[in-house]
């Protein structure tokens, strides 16, 4: 024990003395960069150090341009899937021709099967006033829900609907609703679609919602 007890004290002694004598190795300074090159920081550098400059990111660059009009669903539906993969995304203008007398939300079906189903969900969903309309007539097996005065509540109905999952769309009684078909494209698209038979009108892109639905004014 007192053997092991001096070699300790030994031990130490030495390490204490090294620590008083040893030299520092001079610092190497970093080599010098270009004045146009932005210096690097680590995210937990203390505050006051200089800090790379934020990259500035360029816009979308994307042009938008407007379709139609297209009187009917089907034709729009066989227009939007035919330029789809040729653009960034795409929007419906709805477009309402004349005065309405009311407005209506609908929400079509295609059998008389699924309408029965898809009414059973929508009153489950907590939703009321909806009718499953006759195989025969304009919307046959069609699911009205409900009829309104203003397009504006008409609207809001449908949209309640779409949020739980049911895609209804608001109509006009009276009037006639043409839908115009908005993209959006990189400067390289070609507006005159051979596929289309149309040549796209340059519009503003603000306003215009992704994949969305809006209405725009109707004509004078």
């Amino acid at each position: 024990m007192r053997a092991s007890l001096v070699l300790l004290l030994v031990l130490n002694a030495g390490v204490a003395a090294w620590w008083a004598t040893h030299v520092p190795a001079a610092a190497v300074d970093a080599p010098a960069m270009p004045a146009d090159v932005p210096l690097l920081q680590l995210a937990d550098a203390p505050r006051g150090a200089a800090a790379a400059p934020a990259p500035v990111l360029p816009g979308d660059g994307l042009r938008c341009y407007r379709y139609g009009p297209f009187g009917n669903p089907a034709a729009f539906d066989a227009a939007r899937r035919a330029i789809v993969a040729q653009v960034a995304w795409t929007a419906t203008a709805e477009q309402v021709a004349g005065t309405p007398r009311a407005w209506r939300v609908m929400l079509p079906q295609p059998d008389r099967a699924t309408a029965t189903a898809t009414a059973a969900r929508i009153g489950a969903a907590g939703f009321s006033d909806y009718l499953v309309l006759p195989e025969t007539g304009d919307d046959p097996n069609a699911i009205a829900l409900g009829r309104y005065r203003s397009e504006a509540a008409a609207r809001e109905r449908a949209a309640r609907l779409a949020q739980a999952g049911f895609p209804a769309r608001a109509e006009p009684v009276g009037g006639r609703v043409v839908q115009w078909l908005d993209v959006a494209a990189t400067p390289a698209f070609e507006p005159r679609s051979a596929t289309l038979g149309l040549t796209g009108a340059p519009i503003d892109c603000a306003g215009v919602p992704r994949d969305g639905r809006y209405t725009i004014p109707g004509p004078a």
